[in-house]
């Protein structure tokens, strides 16, 4: 063999495939998550492909793409503030139900969990399949509500806001233990407890989502679960993605989007059933 064609050769031997598709997942997974969500269909599995424990790969994911819900309270500050009574009622709800997710999924044997992944990005599929008609559904009732009394903007009685609050403890738990999926759900809990206005409705959905997340990154970090060489690629590559998506929300459709984010989803769920 010619010693320059050799020297491609080995080259392309020397590649580590793992951390190519890792890089090329995070930075897909950050598309998808600023224009539609769903990212971790991909960079779950991507991190579980290099060959760490199911447990720190889940952790590690979830250090990753952190930074980009953070950017999210941002955005949604203004509301924020205009109800911030509610913000805290989620916020704290985030926090309790954040910390007993990752302090279960800390306390899940490695083979327990690898066997509960297939099952888990089941059913964040189904929450995204189901997202559409279901919004569909709460636009209807909103419509129904106006229909028979002025708009509200978000103040539901008292009971309500303690039957919101449990229900989002248990969202909560989920994003601690997984995640995927989750923002859909607490969407549709607001709306479902009284929540009318589209800016409220997210800006509390992102409190909610965020400090769960950011508790949970705590605990995983103080907790050493968190493999740094992954994290740091991934983080870096789901940053630009976010970043360079902007043209692409603006061009293809969100139908296509979310179908394209539950084609995902489950495919890498029958994949996983297929591995086990």
């Amino acid at each position: 063999m010619h010693p320059a064609g050799f020297a491609a050769a080995i080259d392309w031997q020397m590649i580590n495939w793992r951390w190519v598709w890792l890089v090329v997942a995070a930075f897909l997974a950050g598309v998808l998550n600023a224009v539609a969500g769903g990212g971790s269909f991909l960079s779950f599995p991507a991190l579980l492909g290099t060959g760490i424990l199911p447990v720190q790969a889940n952790a590690t994911n979830t250090v990753a793409i952190w930074q980009g819900q953070v950017t999210s309270i941002a955005a949604y500050w203004p509301d924020v503030l205009n109800n911030l009574r509610s913000s805290m009622l989620m916020g704290w709800a985030g926090l309790i139900g954040g910390t007993a997710g990752a302090v279960v999924l800390l306390n899940t044997p490695q083979t327990t969990f690898l066997h509960l992944v297939p099952w888990l990005l089941l059913l964040a599929a189904g929450i995204f399949a189901v997202s559409g008609p279901v919004s569909r559904w709460l636009e209807k009732l909103k419509r129904a509500r106006q229909e028979h009394s002025a708009p509200r903007q978000g103040n539901p009685s008292k009971s309500r806001h303690i039957a919101l609050f449990l229900s989002a403890i248990v969202v909560s738990f989920y994003v601690g233990y997984f995640g995927a999926g989750a923002g859909f759900v607490f969407m549709t809990l607001l709306g479902l407890y009284g929540y009318e206005d589209i800016h409220t409705i997210n800006a509390l959905k992102v409190v909610a989502n965020t400090l769960a997340n950011g508790i949970a990154f705590a605990i995983f970090i103080v907790e050493g679960q968190v493999v740094w060489r992954f994290c740091l690629a991934a983080m870096i590559a789901a940053a630009i993605g976010g970043y360079v998506s902007a043209s692409m929300a603006r061009r293809v459709p969100q139908p296509v989007l979310r179908a394209l984010v539950v084609i995902i989803g489950l495919g890498m769920a029958a994949w996983f059933f297929a591995r086990q």
